[in-house]
């Protein structure tokens, strides 16, 4: 489940709007988490807040009956790139403890901190996101209408593609009321991966994220749906159910 929640809010190469200046809203948004093959479900929390010195913080918090997840990034916003600065993971219960912890040193070009105790140290390079930026971003990408999407993600000790592909627009029913969403999904070699990632942007809303539907390699089922949200101070509503 947490690998699910990661993924979404817990779940992305630089990005521009080509000539208009990407404006990013704060928003909170609130989330069912549900596991189809067990009677339990969850909740999950999602903000995106600006700091002082054009700095945002990102902030993603969850809960299950027996787990908790939190995840939290500062970065800013330069020249229309996303620049992570600071990113932290806290994830606990069902036997699955994980702590993650990186720093982006822009400076000397690297990646610094530990996951799981071991030691980090990797390459730094422009456009680079960590694991709750490159979700920021392929929210804007989808926005400014791009149809695929590659990321390069720093991922616990090493840097990996996130690779994503919109499919079009699709009505998503929430708890908000019906909310006309861009549907994308994540882009995995067959012959390696069989786990398989769907997520919906809502267009009226900055492409808040929505809904999320995630099979794992082993069958299992996970879905998180809106049920509440603002963005830049505005309550989101979709047209009645």
């Amino acid at each position: 489940m947490q690998r699910a929640l990661l993924l979404v809010i817990s779940a992305l190469s630089a990005f521009s709007l080509s000539a208009q200046a990407l404006e990013l809203k704060p928003f909170t948004a609130s989330y069912t988490a549900d596991w189809k093959q067990l009677p339990i479900s969850g909740t999950a929390e999602r903000s995106l807040e600006k700091l002082p010195d054009n700095r945002w913080k990102l902030d993603f918090e969850a809960a299950m009956l027996v787990a908790s997840l939190s995840e939290v990034s500062t970065f800013r916003l330069e020249n229309n790139l996303f620049v992570p600065l600071t990113y932290r993971l806290n994830r606990g219960g069902m036997g699955k403890s994980k702590k993650v912890e990186h720093d982006f040193d822009w400076t000397e070009k690297q990646v610094l901190g530990s996951d799981r105790g071991d030691s980090v140290r990797l390459p730094l390079n422009r456009g680079m996101q960590d694991k709750s930026t490159y979700q920021l971003e392929l929210q804007y990408d989808v926005a400014a209408g791009k149809q695929s999407m590659s990321y390069q993600v720093v991922d616990g000790d090493e840097v990996e593609t996130y690779d994503f592909r919109v499919l079009g627009p699709e009505r998503v029913r929430t708890q908000a009321g019906l909310i006309d969403a861009i549907k994308v999904e994540r882009v995995r070699d067959p012959t390696k991966s069989a786990r398989k990632t769907v997520l919906w942007f809502a267009k009226d809303w900055d492409y808040l994220l929505v809904r999320l539907h995630q099979v794992e390699t082993d069958g299992k089922e996970y879905q998180i749906m809106l049920k509440d949200g603002k963005v830049d101070g505005k309550t989101v509503k979709g047209q009645p159910n």
